[in-house]
């Protein structure tokens, strides 16, 4: 059997813990136990903390751990749940960083689930590599992990021996991606039909929320931004926003990218895809008026850009997110 620790962060959602412990301790028991099959256990999983003391979880949830991080003397694979503040983390956790570390060199893979990327990332193990993590804290990590390449549309990274995920039900996508990769499809395929978890699923952009990225000091990009996001299906060209803010299209662009990360054409896209996703959630408009009132002329182009940014099609997106069937009476 491969042994899986779960490190016990407090202040960690218990779903993180919890979901996860059941995904890899019941793989090849409960499908096996459902079909009247001798047990085939293939995960020994175990909760680590540095006392024993029960971990502290949101919503004044405790788990009880099942050992020290000092008792653990090899593992194969690491999870790290998601924490709320990873200054606070470090100070109250200070053995988990050298903990990660000393095992990471041992031969242990981790996997970072959620606002766990921040721990995985003090490690500096993540540098110049690819990660992801809740799309909600995009900003922050981006300002205090310069050097990691952050892909917060992905909802699952993969280094090899480093894993990251993106919010918190991703837990459950790492863990059957980890369980396939450490088990074999079939040992996934079978959690999964038994918990009733998608497979494979590759991106989060259709539930993140785009946030406005405000948090530089450029003025007049601020003045282009908040243009932007008052008249975003009237501005004809990113000349003409530049123009009406005093500034040339290229120094405008320059500056736009340094500030926010995005050019002002792309800022513009997100903006408006972001408005017919609300559109779509709550008003029973076809694309085309969707497409006018959002600030474009072909619904064919705005389709190609709603599915790039939102990795679905409008009309996917539409039938998942538009108004619920149980409000319609489908559903009784």
């Amino acid at each position: 059997m491969k042994h899986v620790t779960i490190l016990g962060l407090d202040i960690s959602s218990g779903t993180m813990i919890t979901g996860p412990l059941d995904l890899f301790h019941l793989s090849g028991r409960l499908w096996n136990g459902i079909f009247g099959l001798d047990e085939t256990p293939l995960f020994e999983v175990e909760i680590a903390n540095s006392d024993l003391a029960p971990v502290k979880c949101t919503g004044s949830l405790s788990i009880l751990p099942h050992k020290k991080l000092t008792e653990i003397h090899r593992t194969d694979l690491i999870l790290i749940p998601s924490v709320l503040d990873i200054d606070q983390t470090l100070s109250r956790h200070p053995d988990a960083v050298p903990w990660l570390l000393a095992h990471y060199k041992n031969g242990a893979q981790i996997a970072a689930m959620c606002t766990g990327t921040f721990v995985l990332a003090e490690t500096g193990l993540l540098d110049h590599k690819t990660a992801t993590t809740h799309w909600g804290v995009v900003d922050g990590f981006r300002r205090r992990y310069p050097r990691i390449n952050l892909v917060p549309e992905r909802l699952i990274t993969d280094e090899g021996d480093l894993y990251c995920c993106g919010a918190s039900n991703a837990c459950f996508d790492l863990s059957l991606y980890l369980i396939q990769k450490l088990a074999g499809r079939e040992a996934a395929l079978q959690i999964a039909k038994v918990f009733i978890c998608d497979m494979d699923r590759t991106h989060q952009s259709e539930w993140a929320v785009f946030r406005f990225q405000k948090s530089h000091k450029d003025d007049l990009v601020l003045a282009a931004q908040v243009k932007m996001e008052k008249s975003y299906g009237s501005i004809d060209s990113i000349e003409e926003l530049a123009r009406s803010i005093g500034m040339g299209k290229r120094t405008l662009e320059r500056r736009f990218k340094a500030a926010t990360g995005d050019t002002p054409l792309s800022y513009l896209h997100r903006l408006r895809v972001e408005a017919a996703k609300r559109m779509m959630e709550t008003e029973n408009l076809t694309f085309d008026q969707i497409t006018c009132r959002v600030g474009y002329e072909s619904p064919g182009y705005f389709r190609r850009i709603f599915t790039r940014i939102c990795h679905i099609s409008p009309g996917a997106y539409r039938r998942k997110w538009g108004p619920s069937p149980f409000d319609k009476g489908i559903v009784t």
